[in-house]
């Protein structure tokens, strides 16, 4: 069976980036990224979505005229409800496909064509099958499963005629909460953050109390400590049934590091090859990809037969 050719995926921008920055960014990634589809909206915080959202038209459409679909993500985490409202307004548009990132945009989504987020916890088939039914045409899996859970899933996705989206870089969405961990590092109370998260473009970093470092953190949002790297894992999802590949943004180049995955999974460049270019972009960044062999997430696994 020949497979298709594998599609890239430009996750939603989880930081608190300046607007100028933002802009930049999108419009360098418009011009010269090799990616296939980009996810606009804010996910992690309501409170930032003002900064930006009123250039998310320009961005879409500039994204557009170069050939790139165009996705709008959900909030992960509903509170209050003017959240609730934003969620149902997101859903009942028609320009783009929403990702779904909460079961609150699950439900609004139903019956529309939507893609579902890797915060949405797909972890067995039933639940793929679910989202299917519903009207979900694609589904980025949630970073902790393992490669056999991720073949399961495939397989279910044949069935169903649902695409299967796996991340491959960038640092894995972990967990939401109703604390601002930012504002709490800082001493100050949510209600008035200040947006100290913009002072951590890529995260801020964690360390255990005996110096290990562990995990990261963003506004409310915790994230793995290390940058996921699915460089040489790749060859084995395609073969398992992977057609879409996700790299989340950090504040690296992110063209350099879609031309690397690109050029991997069009077969122009070996894995080690590539990988060693992603550590050049990402200078003192730790690399993990411990999940998907079923290791401790933070750890990094050789493949085996790594194209």
């Amino acid at each position: 069976m020949t497979l298709e050719r594998a599609k890239l995926t430009l996750g939603p921008l989880h930081f608190h980036w300046p607007t100028a920055q933002r802009r930049d960014f999108y419009a360098r990634i418009a011009d010269e990224a090799p990616v296939d589809t980009v996810i606009l909206g804010e996910v992690v915080c309501s409170k930032r979505a003002p900064f930006f959202d009123s250039h998310i038209p320009e961005v879409a459409e500039r994204l557009h005229r170069a050939g790139k679909e165009v996705v709008l993500a959900s909030l992960a985490l509903v509170m209050q409800a003017r959240e609730r409202q934003a969620v149902l307004d997101l859903a009942a548009g028609d320009d783009f496909l929403v990702e779904a990132n909460d079961l609150t945009a699950v439900a609004a989504c139903a019956g529309r064509p939507h893609t579902v987020g890797p915060l949405v916890a797909v972890y067995n088939p039933g639940t793929l099958e679910l989202m299917a039914r519903q009207g979900a045409t694609r589904v980025c899996l949630p970073g902790e499963l393992t490669g056999d859970a991720i073949t399961a899933l495939a397989r279910a996705a044949m069935i169903t005629g649902t695409e299967i989206e796996v991340q491959a870089f960038g640092r894995l969405p972990l967990a939401i909460s109703a604390r601002c961990y930012h504002a709490r590092a800082h001493g100050l109370h949510k209600d008035g953050c200040r947006y100290v998260c913009e002072k951590h473009p890529d995260g801020m970093d964690l360390d255990t109390l005996d110096g290990t470092p562990f995990l990261a953190v963003n506004g409310v949002q915790t994230l793995s400590g290390s940058y996921l790297d699915l460089l040489g894992d790749l060859g084995r999802l395609r073969a398992a049934g992977v057609s879409r590949f996700r790299l989340s943004p950090q504040d690296c180049d992110m063209v350099a590091v879609a031309e690397s995955f690109r050029a991997v999974l069009d077969g122009a460049v070996p894995a080690a090859q590539a990988q060693d270019r992603l550590r050049d972009l990402c200078p003192g960044r730790r690399f993990s990809n411990g999940f998907l062999h079923g290791a401790e997430g933070k750890s990094y696994r050789p493949a085996v037969g790594a194209p």
